[in-house]
């Protein structure tokens, strides 16, 4: 069968430095349809995104981790976003319609308004090792169904049950996974799973974020802007708009310069249609300097 070539980048979302962070693949090229999933399961990344330009400030984008098409995701967002260059952007995929703004060092998106739920979560807490709750909720955002628990101490040494984490989010149809902590009035940690869509733990999470912000103010009266860290070297941070739902949601997606910044172009992903075999092994780290617009 005829050959296909794609053009690629990885963006590390919310890190300082390349190498870390939440890496995401943006698939430039216009990508066959039957082939968008089995290229997400062979990047093997949190999420693959295939945006298509539909104006000069407008795309439309699929977004698909290496287990399932999701409607919305937040870090997909904003690294597709800043990979398509410095301006305001529209986005539009299955499930929202967000504006995000993109310049040479970071992206900035606004968040689907969440709608949270307080539910009973017993369940949900002892797959996570938890001892102590401050409270379960359900949060539905752009298409997502997210469950948030508060933790009353902290994070890092959790082993969660990945198996019965998977359980409880497939009787709540739950993508993600969500445990905050809050260390400060500023300041939360959160892990961060979605054994639903074939990621164990996600390093940083996006379509969450606004849900865990907004539950955060809800029971802890925290500061109107957040920043907060993920399980991975990860930092990003929220705005809280005045009244009870988040307004917009910020994270950092550094500018850096690559181990080999003498690459003018996007990496090519080279396959064949049919059954789709990317050659030359997964995508490496790209220049942050060779973005289209």
């Amino acid at each position: 069968m005829a050959g296909v070539e794609l053009a690629y980048r990885v963006v590390d979302v919310f890190s300082d430095r390349p190498l870390a962070g939440n890496a995401l693949c943006v698939v430039l090229d216009a990508c066959p349809a039957e082939v968008m999933a089995r290229l997400a399961r062979e990047t093997n990344l949190s999420e693959t995104t295939f945006p298509t330009i539909t104006a000069p400030d407008a795309y439309r984008v699929r977004i698909f981790t290496p287990g399932s098409e999701l409607p919305f995701a937040g870090h997909p967002t904003l690294g597709t976003a800043w990979a398509l260059g410095a301006g305001t952007w529209t986005q539009t995929s299955p499930g929202a319609t967000v504006t995000v703004v993109a310049d040479a060092g970071r992206a900035q998106m606004e968040q689907p308004v969440p709608a949270i739920t307080p539910i009973d979560g017993a369940e949900a807490a002892r797959a996570a090792g938890l001892t102590g709750v401050a409270g379960c909720w359900e949060a539905e955002a752009g298409g997502l169904r997210h469950l948030v628990l508060a933790a009353e101490g902290g994070l890092g040494a959790l082993t969660p049950n990945l198996g019965a984490v998977k359980a409880c989010c497939d009787a709540a149809g739950a993508t993600t996974f969500a445990l905050v902590h809050r260390v400060n009035d500023r300041h939360l940690n959160a892990r961060v799973f979605a054994p639903t869509a074939g990621v164990g733990e996600d390093p940083g999470t996006g379509s969450a974020a606004g849900p865990i912000a907004t539950i955060a103010r809800q029971l802890w009266g925290v500061d109107e802007t957040l920043r907060w860290a993920g399980r991975a070297p990860s930092r990003w941070s929220c705005d809280l708009a005045p009244g009870p739902s988040l307004g917009a949601g910020s994270a950092r997606v550094p500018r850096a310069d690559s181990p080999s910044d003498d690459h003018e172009s996007p990496k090519r992903w080279r396959g064949r249609r049919g059954p789709y075999r990317g050659g030359g092994g997964p995508p490496s780290w790209i220049s942050r300097q060779s973005r289209p617009r």
